[in-house]
């Protein structure tokens, strides 16, 4: 790609770019939220038009006007936001652009099935090819993306952030899996995880505000020196050294048990307590039921029996609006559809909860000004990257959308938070600001359950740790005897 630039309404997104990928090479493109990472792909695969500059393969320039120009020379990519039609199967999914089983007018779907078993076995990406796509977990939804693509014959990949939604064991998976491949194919490898980028690329490139500031060999860079070169000053990801004190118990959840969208038993008796003022990690293999015990705490799900009690109330199958009004703050793991209303505006995806009341509203009319200065104020403490307050919430990237739900829920002052993956997809810089307000708001007294896949981010930010394994708690631990091993252990189905 030479001198590309791209043009938004307030917004230069893409700023004289030129970056180059050999054959069998992988280029792990890196740079904080919003520095044009993904708008810059997006212009590879024929979803923007540049407004300079252009593109070649093997020395021939080429125009896209669409994805499916960029198939046909074998691009494909693995798209962090994913592509894919919900309320279809995986399968259904996969016959969507799979040419190869349409013969005339008629779709051979037992050839598109046939194939999506060949490619998730041959890769070790266990996927059910008859599942709805809105019943699988987040991590689940990442690999019917990544088999996807391998279906319809990519021999140049670009993977936007492909293990945000993987646990450690699948993340070295997909490493080894990239390396076997790179005999045959190139990649574009875009991660905020600058361990993965050591691992996997022979080169990075690195952007901000939409211009290289930094292109070189990967092995000539530690994790610490590309960080720097990312944010322009050095990282230190705050760690959770502090005595816990043993608060009062704030959350208690007793025996519930809880259906998945498939039916079946998705917690299966779980209990856990939580104090004020502490941290609970929730360590677990995607798909153990993390998704569902944080809906039914924050009155999205059912609960077929059991308890929860939160300050002596017992809140088991109230409903979103009666919990949020006891003082519980959620960042969900679907920050798309259940953290923002695209649609909206920053400014008001940040008074969701609180459209109703003071200072943003009185007697039902709105305070216009109140909600512009709360936008202007949060965006400047987050580090929001956008064009303004007004901006739709759904244009921005993934890791700013992140950003607008964090300041929402933290600002709340809530009582209590349930953080699902909180960092996901967030660069280095915002972890270590992210790390820090979760640390603040513990010392404050909130008690928060951690749901994340990073190990790292649960043994150093929590007191205690819980493993979750089939929908149920495997062991709790202090964070003195959790161990990567100890935990890799338990989340794998076997007590200690």
């Amino acid at each position: 790609m030479e001198h590309i630039s791209k043009r938004f309404p307030g917004v230069l997104a893409s700023d004289d770019i030129s970056i180059s990928v050999g054959e069998g090479e992988v280029l792990a493109l890196v740079g904080e939220n919003g520095a044009g990472k993904t708008t810059l792909m997006n212009i590879l695969m024929g979803l923007y038009q540049q407004d300079e500059g252009r593109i070649l393969i093997n020395d021939e320039e080429v125009h896209f006007k669409g994805p499916e120009d960029a198939f046909k020379a074998g691009l494909g990519m693995v798209h962090q936001t994913y592509m894919l039609v919900h309320n279809m199967t995986v399968t259904e999914n996969i016959a969507l652009g799979y040419k190869k089983a349409w013969k005339g007018i008629h779709l051979d779907m037992k050839k598109v099935r046939d194939k999506v078993v060949e490619v998730s076995e041959h890769y070790g990406l266990a996927v059910n090819p008859d599942a709805y796509i809105w019943q699988l977990s987040v991590g689940e939804q990442q690999k019917v993306e990544l088999v996807k693509t391998l279906c319809l014959g990519a021999r140049f990949l670009i993977l936007d952030e492909p293990t945000s939604a993987l646990t450690p064991q699948e993340v070295d998976e997909l490493i080894v899996l990239l390396h076997r491949m790179t005999s045959e194919l190139s990649i574009i490898f875009i991660s905020h995880k600058l361990q993965e980028v050591k691992a996997l690329s022979n080169k990075v490139t690195i952007l901000r505000h939409g211009k290289v500031v930094f292109s070189g060999n990967t092995d000539d860079y530690s994790s610490e020196e590309i960080a720097a070169k990312m944010t322009g000053h050095e990282i230190i990801l705050p760690k959770n050294n502090e005595k816990n004190e043993n608060g009062e118990t704030v959350l208690s959840i007793k025996d519930i048990v809880v259906k998945s969208d498939m039916d079946t038993a998705a917690l299966d008796h779980l209990s856990l307590d939580i104090k004020a003022g502490e941290i609970v990690g929730l360590a677990g293999v995607s798909g153990n039921g993390q998704r569902e015990l944080a809906e039914v705490i924050n009155g999205l799900r059912k609960c077929e029996s059991g308890s929860i009690s939160f300050f002596g109330n017992e809140i088991q199958n109230k409903n979103a609006e009666d919990i949020i009004r006891h003082g519980m703050g959620y960042i969900p793991e679907e920050r798309n559809t259940e953290g923002i209303v695209p649609g909206f505006s920053i400014k008001e995806n940040f008074i969701l909860k609180d459209s109703t009341s003071a200072p943003f509203a009185h007697s039902s009319i709105m305070n216009g000004k109140a909600i512009d200065e709360n936008a202007e104020s949060l965006i400047r403490k987050f580090d929001v990257r956008c064009p303004g307050i007004n901006t739709a919430a759904g244009s921005l990237s993934g890791g700013n959308i992140q950003k607008v739900i964090l300041a929402r829920e933290i600002e709340r002052k809530p009582k209590f938070l349930v953080a699902v993956y909180p960092t996901r997809g967030l660069d280095m810089g915002a972890v270590e600001f992210i790390h820090q307000k979760l640390l603040e708001i513990r010392k404050s007294g909130v008690g928060i359950l951690l749901i994340s896949e990073e190990l790292d981010e649960i043994m150093d930010l929590s007191d205690r740790i819980a493993v979750i394994y089939k929908g149920s708690i495997q062991r709790v631990l202090d964070k003195a005897e959790a161990t990567r091993e100890n935990l890799g252990i338990l989340m794998a189905g076997v007590k200690l």
